[in-house]
Parts: structure tokens; C-alpha cells; sequence
């Protein structure tokens, strides 16, 4: 674990930013390639996927000021200036930036959100990675032999054997991923695989916020903040889920090797 991995010159890479970095690409080229042999553009995932990374940073960014607002007033630009965001905050507004994107484009908005939250949570799954070599996000004290001790110098207090919520957070992203990723063939109507994501994305960070230890995060009551959003993402999502079930959209998706037809997929 270390907040620097190396230096070249005046340039130190960051373990958190290097993360960061590899899920976004790894991400795109995974879900890239399965969005073209779905028949749906590719072009249109990438453009997405940007404004995801743009827009999603800038929601969590804004949401972490929002829960730290005492500290905000008190030093604006250090609150900005510094690595932490929320992931929530970058879920809600990324959401609303395809949504946003679909419409400009004329593109099935229920389809590229299917296509996109495979793509989320791998870059989640690195984020967390990112998290536990700068230490952020970390977990309660454990005697537990699977606990983690971080040395001097990262977010996470040293030399105490600490939960390592960070790494249970990204093998339960990766694996979502994979199970998302698995079901876009399988489903029968569009929406649903984005439906799952919303329900085990609320459920999972629901949970894991029980053992997390950073509490000056804040709180609503015996709630963390994340796990109050977290209700009302699972009723959005059995909302969204009930509508997607009402609308009985077909994929549309084409059987695989069938070369995808030009054009767009539609406006739903």
C-alpha cells in the first residue's frame, strides 16, 4: 500500500490515479467490444463513457462538498484540491448525463444504460483497488487474520489491523461486472440489467458500510450517508425495474457474429 508508486523526474504516479486509470480503459475495451458485437454503436459507449468519467467525477466531487460542508467553508480549495469524492454523487449524475446524451443522440437511453454499468463497475472494481493503496475508505479494527495493517504515510490509521473494505468492495464490484456482463444476453427486456445494478450496487454498499471505519464521513441518525442514499436507490430501482417490466422493451440485441446495422437503435 502507498499513495506513491514511483517518481520520473517531476512526475510521481499515484496508486489511487493509476487505478483510476486502468479500470476506465479496461472497462471501455471490455464493454466496447461487447457493445459492437451487440449492434449497438460503439462509438456512441465511448462518447458515453467519457461523459461518465467527466460528469461522473464532477457529481462525486459535488456531493463529497455536500457531506462535508462545515469543512468546505472552512478551506474551499483544500476541500476541492483533495482525492476524496462520493460515489453516489457520480452514479446520480452519470446517469442523468446518458440519459442527457441518449436523447441529444436519438439513442435507446434503457439500452446504453444496460451497456454502461458493466462498464461502471469495473471501474469501481479498480477504483477500490486505487483506494487501498492510498488507504482511503478503510475498515474497522479486527483481529481477524484477513485484517490489513497500512504503513506511515497513507489515508488509513498505521500499524492497526484494519478490515480491508476497499478490497472487499472491488472483488464484489468485479464479480457484479462479470454477472451483468453475463445476463445482457439472457434478459428479455431493456433496462433490466441496469435494474440489477441499481438493486446490488444499494445492497452491497448498504452492508460493507457496517464495517467501514472512516466515520467522519457523516451521518443521518445510526445511518452513513451512503447507506441513507442507498434506501432511496433501492426504491428507485424497484421503481425503474417495475416501469422496465411495464414497458416489455425487447433488447433488440443481434445474435452474435451478425454484423451490427447502421444507424441507431432507437429513441426508448
Amino acid at each position: 500500500m502507498a499513495i506513491d508508486l514511483f517518481s520520473i523526474g517531476p512526475f510521481t504516479v499515484h496508486g489511487y490515479g493509476l487505478m483510476i486509470g486502468l479500470g476506465f480503459v479496461i472497462a471501455v475495451v471490455v464493454c466496447g467490444q461487447i457493445t459492437k458485437r451487440l449492434g449497438l454503436s460503439e462509438d456512441d459507449f465511448t462518447n458515453i463513457a467519457i461523459c461518465l468519467l467527466l460528469f461522473g467525477f464532477m457529481g462525486g466531487k459535488i456531493l463529497y462538498i455536500l457531506v462535508n460542508i462545515k469543512q468546505f467553508i472552512q478551506d474551499p480549495a483544500g476541500l476541492i484540491g483533495s482525492e476524496g469524492f462520493v460515489v453516489y454523487g457520480g452514479i446520480i449524475v452519470g446517469i442523468i448525463s446518458i440519459w442527457i446524451y441518449c436523447r441529444i443522440k436519438k439513442l435507446s437511453f434503457l439500452s446504453y444504460m444496460d451497456m454502461m454499468v458493466p462498464a461502471v463497475s469495473i471501474a469501481q472494481g479498480f477504483g477500490r483497488i486505487g483506494c487501498h493503496l492510498a488507504g482511503c475508505c478503510y475498515g474497522r479494527p479486527t483481529h481477524s487474520h484477513f485484517g490489513v495493517v497500512f504503513p506511515e504515510g497513507c489515508l488509513a490509521p498505521a500499524g492497526i489491523s484494519l478490515i480491508p473494505t476497499q478490497l472487499i468492495s472491488a472483488a464484489f464490484d468485479l464479480c457484479m461486472a462479470a454477472f451483468l456482463i453475463f445476463m445482457l444476453r439472457r434478459v428479455k427486456y431493456r433496462g433490466m440489467v441496469s435494474g440489477f445494478y441499481l438493486v446490488l450496487y444499494g445492497v452491497g454498499r448498504f452492508i460493507i458500510e457496517y464495517f467501514r471505519g472512516d466515520l467522519e464521513r457523516g451521518s443521518i441518525g445510526n445511518l452513513s450517508t451512503s447507506q441513507f442514499i442507498s434506501i432511496f436507490m433501492l426504491i428507485f430501482a424497484g421503481i425503474y425495474i417495475y416501469v422496465v417490466n411495464r414497458l416489455k422493451l425487447d433488447t433488440g440485441y443481434l445474435p452474435p457474429k451478425t454484423k451490427a446495422p447502421s444507424g441507431t437503435d432507437g429513441a426508448v
